[in-house]
């Protein structure tokens, strides 16, 4: 089963109001309505696309030890994928595909890393939980995601419900202000070129990790 069909199969079951989060009727019309809104703004398209370059960061992993995309360039490729937290089950299902496609992204000398605003405590749930052999890092208020144009602020009205659902990102981030990264998937060249990027504001919605293979390919040829 892709990762797509996954996502499409648990959002069938949010809907109905399944179990385990037994989701009441009235909240999908205003998850809708903010994912609407976000794809109307066209910010998705002002995010940084396949032939620019990509900022250098540095964020601390769960540890608190830091990782330099800098040096993990020096290495090989880089993939990175930017998610919303561990309180996100769409992004748990992406985590968990990507780990299984790891020793492909291996193959290529890439390596992967995967950026939330959480806090360590939560990035440490998101390894423990999807079992991942890669590193979590921490980005605090979003600036890197910011520095690739993904940085957004929630409506009032969605973080009223996210407020009712206990969903407290203030919380889960350490950081007061709503904001999230729209799911973005890059892969980076080892000069820092972005070989491949998918950007996409409705968070339901993730490409298959096979869909970077090609680009992991292109980087290798140009490394050659």
């Amino acid at each position: 089963m892709s990762l797509q069909d996954k996502l499409d199969a648990f959002k069938a079951d949010f809907k109905a109001g399944k179990a385990p989060y037994f989701a009441p009727p009235e909240i999908h019309p205003v998850m809708e309505r903010a994912t609407a809104e976000l794809i109307a703004s066209g910010q998705a398209e002002r995010a940084l696309k396949a032939g620019g370059k990509a900022p250098a960061f540095t964020l601390p992993d769960p540890d608190g030890k830091p990782v330099s995309s800098a040096a993990l360039l020096e290495k090989g490729p880089l993939v990175i994928s930017f998610y919303r937290g561990v309180w996100c089950p769409y992004c748990n299902l992406e985590l968990q595909a990507l780990q299984e496609a790891l020793p492909a992204f291996a193959a290529h000398g890439a390596s992967l890393v995967a950026i939330s605003p959480q806090n360590a405590v939560n990035s440490r749930k998101s390894v423990r939980t999807n079992k991942l052999g890669f590193p979590i890092l921490s980005d605090a208020r979003n600036d890197v995601a910011d520095a690739f144009g993904l940085r957004f602020a929630l409506p009032d009205y969605l973080i009223e419900l996210y407020k009712t659902l206990k969903n407290d990102l203030p919380a889960f981030n350490g950081d007061p202000g709503w904001t999230l990264p729209m799911p973005a998937r890059y892969v980076v060249g080892t000069d820092g070129t972005i070989l491949y990027s998918e950007v996409n504001p409705d968070y339901t919605r993730r490409p298959e990790p096979s869909d970077m293979l090609a680009a992991l390919r292109e980087a290798r040829t140009q490394a050659v």
